[in-house]
């Protein structure tokens, strides 16, 4: 189980510098989506790292059911960027417009701050593997 939390935390550092590229681009929807995948990834990392198999899309969720207890500031981290995960992406994610209209510099720099945020604490926690 060793190498599949390193592919998940792999995975997890290119999915944030997807969002921070597509940030870059002005592609705020995909940056905010990407963010949340950075951080979902991350702590599905640190769930394998633990001997823990990690279901679900919801960061917040996946925070919770860790062995130690996460800083408050990331489960408020993790209810935000659970935010954009279908929103960003579906049309009918909002009443009217497309997804794109409805995200900008904005949201994207903080996905990607707190996303950033996640990946600190489950960085520091995978340093002891």
């Amino acid at each position: 189980m060793a190498q599949q939390w390193q592919n998940w935390w792999k995975q997890a550092r290119h999915d944030l510098e997807h969002a921070s590229a597509a940030r870059g681009e002005g592609r705020h929807d995909w940056a905010c989506f990407a963010a949340h995948q950075a951080a979902e990834k991350a702590v599905k990392a640190l769930h394998l790292a633990h001997g823990q198999e990690a279901r679900g899309r919801a960061i917040v969720r996946l925070l919770a059911d860790l062995p130690e207890v996460p800083p408050d500031e990331l489960v408020e981290a993790a209810i935000t960027l659970d935010s954009f995960y279908i929103p960003a992406r579906y049309p009918n994610g909002h009443e009217e417009g497309a997804p794109f209209e409805h995200y900008g510099p904005i949201h994207s720099d903080l996905g990607l701050r707190l996303a950033g945020h996640i990946h600190d604490f489950v960085g520091q926690a995978l340093a002891e593997y």
